[in-house]
């Protein structure tokens, strides 16, 4: 794992940038207050945001109701291409306890 600097040894690190700087013959220029590196001097965040007007929304219902049938068939043509199958269903006696369970194909 890489070992975390402390504030103490960048700081150590960025003064001896600034000594091999200025002993190799750099100097520092005095730049005069408002003066900023920003081209044409310009305050980027001045104007805000700009919003644009809303636009008209195109209606898209028919298009997409148009994707879902082709992408979900009709429920009739896919019922009538399977047979049903057949179900249990509870007899009851006169007073509703089960008697039995029988298979009834279609009802």
């Amino acid at each position: 794992m890489k070992p975390i600097k402390t504030k103490l040894q960048i700081r150590a690190e960025l003064e001896a940038q600034v000594e091999r700087f200025l002993k190799g013959g750099g100097e520092v220029n005095s730049i005069p207050q408002g003066i900023s590196g920003n081209e044409g001097n310009l305050n980027a965040f001045h104007r805000g945001t700009s919003f644009e007007p809303k636009s008209d929304r195109t209606p898209l219902t028919e298009l997409v109701k148009g994707l879902e049938e082709r992408k979900h068939p009709s429920r009739k043509a896919t019922q009538t291409l399977r047979p049903k199958k057949p179900h249990k269903k509870l007899i009851t006696d006169d007073f509703g306890e089960p008697v039995r369970w029988v298979w009834v194909d279609k009802e």
